[in-house]
């Protein structure tokens, strides 16, 4: 008998396991959704997420604060004071930085990396104020999005299930 409930608790652990994991891939593949509509459809420069965006960090202008890969996400606001990290839309790029001088119209913005200054902006270019910074999340996103590290996470799953269905079916034979 203790090797029976052994064996249904497992399998019940196996299912919650399965749950979590198909209730977190199908969050972001929603979110992924969401944001490919936005970007690749409505032809935007970025996603708008309820007031909030993202970016990765591609640059190390900001190093010691925020590094290479890093995800920033960023409130979507114009109100931003001096001292905040600020992400501001430079020509065809989005440039995370920080706001170091606030003076009416004149707004000047320096990666905390750099020895000298960004040339002035104008408060229409700035998107928004970084609030969170998520560090070497673009590292695993590769990683994640590589084909490779792809099949092997829906060999895991499939085997998972397989385990879990294979534990039930065990179960349901014992208790006959």
């Amino acid at each position: 008998m203790p090797k029976q409930n052994k064996k249904r608790k497992l399998g019940q652990i196996i299912g919650y396991l399965l749950d979590i994991l198909l209730t977190l891939v199908s969050v972001i593949i929603i979110i992924g959704i969401y944001y490919i509509i936005q970007i690749k459809v409505l032809n935007r420069d970025f996603a708008d997420m309820f007031g909030y965006t993202f970016f990765e960090v591609a640059t190390g202008s900001m190093a010691n604060t925020i590094e290479i890969g890093d995800v920033v996400i960023v409130k979507l606001t114009k109100e931003v004071n001096e001292n905040d990290i600020i992400v501001y839309k430079d020509e065809d790029n989005f440039v995370t930085h920080r706001l170091i001088l606030k003076d009416g119209e004149k707004l000047i913005a320096k990666g905390d990396a750099n020895n000298s200054e960004d040339k002035p902006i104008k408060q229409e270019q700035i998107l928004g104020q970084v609030i969170y910074t998520i560090p070497k999340i673009g590292i695993w996103r590769k990683v994640f999005t590589s084909p490779e590290i792809l099949i092997l996470i829906i060999i895991v799953i499939i085997l998972l299930g397989i385990t879990s269905a294979y534990a039930s079916k065990t179960e349901e034979k014992n208790n006959e």
